[in-house]
Order: C-alpha cells, then sequence, then structure tokens
C-alpha cells in the first residue's frame, strides 16, 4: 500500500509549505557555503601546517637529525610500527599533501597512512596530555593521527587536532532552521489564517447565493485587494437580484398581455358551427396556453413562489395519479408508505404531472411506483411506448428538444415537460433520469435525498 502525500488545499497551508521550502532551500545553500569555507579553512589552518610538518621531519630525518623526535612529550615521533589504529576513518586531503610534499623533496618513503580519532570532554586519554591541549581536542572534538613509512621499516608518526566540522554545521543548520521556522512560519500562518476566514467566508456566500433572498452585504474586511473582491461581490449580487427582479415584472406583465387575448379567443371559439373545426381550434388555444405557462413556470424556477411545506409525498403521488384517473387514463399507482418530505407541493405536483403525461402520450398508459431506501426516495413513472435512443436519453431533458423519430406534433407540446421537471426536481435537491425498459418501454426516475 502506497502512501500519497498530498498538498494542503488551504490557501494559508500552501504559503506556510512554500514558505517552508524556500527556507529549507536557503539553509540548504547556506550549509552548501558554510561547509566550503569551513573546509578551506581546515585545509589552510590544519591540513597544510600538518603536511609541512610532516614533510620537513622526514627530510630531517634523512639527513641524519633525528633528536627533536625524541622528546618525551613531542607530537612528532618516530615509531617501530604503524602509528594509525585500525578502522579509524581516514584524513584523505592529508595523505594525498603529504604524498605530493614528499615526492617533490625527493625523500623517499613507503606507505602514507592517516586516522581521525574522536574525543569527548571526560576521555581518559585527554589526562595524559598537556592541559592546553586537552582543552583544544576536547573543544575541537577529534584527533588526526598521521603515520609515514620510512625505508627502514620505523614510522614517523604526528598528532595533531581535527575539528569535526560536519557534525557542528549539521546542528547548527537543525537550530538555525528551527528558530527561522518559528519565527518565520507562525506569522505566515497567522497572516494567512487572516486572509482565508473572509475568502471562506466569501466562497459561503456565493454558494449559497439564492435570487430574491436578499442577504445582508458582506461586511468588508481584510487586504486591500480581499476588500476589493468583497465589494465586488456585493455589487454583482445586488445587481443580480435587480435583474431578476425585472425578469419577473416583465414575465407578469407577459403573462397577463397574453392570457387575455387567449382567453378571448377561447370565448370566440364557441360560435364557430363546425364542431370539428371548433374542436381543433380549442385544442390548439389550450396547446398555446399550456406552452405559456410551462414556459413562464420555467424562467420563474430560480425564484419560486411558493415556499416550502412539509408534504406527504406518497399522498401528493396519489393525488396527481387520481388526476389522471378521472380523465379515463389508464395509470396504476403502487400503493406507498406514509413519506414526510419538506418540499414545493405544487411544483413537485407539476413534474410527476408531467412524466406521467408523456407515459401517456406515447404509450397510452403508465405505471407510477414509490421506492423507499435509507437515504433516498424515487418515484418512478414507467410506460410500454417506443423508447428513446440511448444517446438521447440524456438530450430530452435540454428546452424545446424534441425527437422526430418518436416525438410528432400530433402528440402536442414543444419540448418544455422534461425540461421543466428536471428544473423542479433540481431546485428539490433531487435529480431525474430516464431507461429504456427491459422489453419495450421508458422509466422515469425522480431520485429525492431524504
Amino acid at each position: 500500500m502506497k502512501l500519497r502525500l498530498e498538498p494542503p488545499r488551504s490557501l494559508s497551508g500552501q504559503i506556510a509549505l512554500l514558505v517552508a521550502v524556500a527556507l529549507f532551500v536557503a539553509q540548504a545553500i547556506n550549509f552548501g557555503l558554510l561547509y566550503r569555507e569551513r573546509r578551506e579553512l581546515r585545509f589552510t589552518q590544519i591540513v597544510v601546517p600538518t603536511v609541512t610538518r610532516v614533510v620537513d621531519a622526514a627530510e630531517r630525518y634523512q639527513a641524519g637529525r633525528i633528536a627533536p623526535f625524541e622528546r618525551p612529550r613531542s607530537r612528532l615521533k618516530i615509531v617501530p610500527s604503524n602509528p594509525v589504529p585500525p578502522g579509524l576513518p581516514h584524513a584523505e586531503e592529508i595523505e594525498a599533501g603529504i604524498r605530493a610534499g614528499l615526492a617533490d623533496s625527493n625523500v623517499e618513503h613507503g606507505r602514507v597512512v592517516s586516522g581521525i580519532r574522536r574525543f569527548s570532554s571526560n576521555d581518559p586519554r585527554l589526562a595524559d596530555m598537556r592541559p592546553d591541549r586537552a582543552r583544544r581536542l576536547a573543544s575541537l572534538g577529534a584527533e588526526v593521527i598521521v603515520g609515514v613509512e620510512l625505508p627502514n621499516g620505523r614510522w614517523l608518526s604526528l598528532n595533531g587536532p581535527w575539528p569535526r566540522t560536519e557534525q557542528g554545521l549539521v546542528w547548527q543548520l537543525i537550530a538555525q532552521t528551527l528558530i527561522l521556522y518559528a519565527v518565520v512560519l507562525l506569522p505566515v500562518l497567522w497572516i494567512g489564517r487572516r486572509v482565508a476566514r473572509p475568502l471562506s467566508e466569501l466562497t459561503a456566500r456565493a454558494r449559497a447565493f439564492a435570487p430574491g433572498s436578499d442577504p445582508e452585504p458582506m461586511v468588508e474586511r481584510g487586504p486591500g485587494d480581499l476588500r476589493a473582491l468583497i465589494v465586488a461581490y456585493n455589487e454583482l449580487s445586488a445587481r443580480v437580484s435587480a435583474m431578476l427582479d425585472e425578469k419577473d415584472r416583465m414575465l407578469g406583465a407577459i403573462g397577463h398581455d397574453l392570457r387575455t387575448p387567449l382567453a378571448a379567443l377561447r370565448v370566440r371559439i364557441e360560435s364557430v358551427d363546425d364542431d370539428t373545426d371548433r374542436q381543433r381550434m380549442a385544442d390548439i388555444v389550450d396547446e398555446m396556453t399550456r406552452t405559456l405557462e410551462d414556459i413562464l413556470s420555467l424562467a420563474r424556477l430560480g425564484r419560486p413562489s411558493e415556499p416550502l411545506a412539509d408534504v406527504d409525498l406518497a399522498a401528493l403521488v396519489d393525488a396527481v395519479v387520481e388526476d389522471f384517473r378521472d380523465l379515463d387514463h389508464d395509470v396504476a399507482f403502487d400503493e406507498a408508505e406514509r413519506i414526510r418530505m419538506r418540499l414545493r407541493p405544487s411544483l413537485m405536483r407539476r413534474a410527476v404531472r408531467n412524466l406521467i403525461e408523456n407515459a401517456i402520450k406515447y404509450a397510452g398508459a403508465a405505471e407510477v411506483q414509490i421506492s423507499v431506501a435509507a437515504n433516498r426516495i424515487v418515484i418512478a413513472v414507467c410506460d410500454r411506448g417506443p423508447g428513446l435512443p440511448p444517446d438521447k436519453l440524456d438530450a430530452v431533458f435540454d428546452a424545446f428538444v424534441r425527437l422526430e423519430s418518436s416525438r410528432n406534433r400530433d402528440t402536442g407540446g414543444i419540448g418544455l415537460g422534461l425540461a421543466l421537471t428536471r428544473a423542479i426536481v433540481r431546485d428539490a435537491g433531487g435529480r431525474v433520469t430516464l431507461q429504456n425498459r427491459d422489453g419495450g418501454g421508458l422509466i422515469a426516475r425522480i431520485e429525492l435525498d431524504r
């Protein structure tokens, strides 16, 4: 199982991560520069003097001047065997320098070895050294032991101080990084949260924005850019509400201006003597009236005038089915248990009626079922009509879309019924889907969250 580390999604978290990475990179560069500087300093203060002293001692020994090496406490001695204990890490830069120096001086020699031996402040070996040297070794943390094999089999040995540069720099880097994180990251997190809090509120306001709700303008706070964004949002929400108010007034005027002549035309049709012509004219006027109502309902769905109410959904569907039965339509309904839901009853009744009307138009009959699950309720309207092509099951929900192969002018409508149904169901927090039925026909489902 692989563990995936994802970057933080919040603004303050991303800013803090960016600053933390930048600080770490800066500290890594700083460590590299300091390490290089310490190595150069160690080379000039430790390596060069050690190499010079060993090469000079080897030259003197070759010339027969060996007395200086026999002082009791001298760090430079002639010993019978290799003075470097096995297992110690090598000081390769000293070994290379000594070999080069001996070669330049034409001094005969054998192996050149070195070793770095660590010391702690309470190391018992420091007791046998001079106090000044013991203190220096304890502060530096190590000493270097150099051995040069001479032609007669003896060894030239030198002990010197050796600073443990790497370990000190690592701890220094860690301490500096922790201090920088505490000094820099905490204010960055505080500032990020201060900026993100109004942004989170603005996001919540934008998601919860409902036309016609007329919420209080959001309080301007935060940095200047954020204040400007809040001002723009307040102005935008006010303009949207004003535009929707104007749209509602315009729709009301259009509905009034069109219903009046349609009603007058409906009255005048009664004076037509021919029964066939009179019925055909009346059907056309009724279709125009229904189309007008559908268009107005679809346009007003963003700002419904009907309030939410506690409704028995099973009783609501049963009432719609009874209305169709009263008109002698073949609509079957499986009785369901009492289901209390909070929704807009007239709009939901309209959505169910549209689905049943479609089933009756294209199949002559409909079967209505309600199924209840733990977290949702499904209203299914089934028919045995011609069904729909699989690639058109979603397209028919778009306004003014009609499929000529199975939907023609004889069935009436201009393709607004399903679009209105989907808009109503979405307003209730649900969804509506179509599915071809096994054995032929269509199943229309309204799914609502409990």
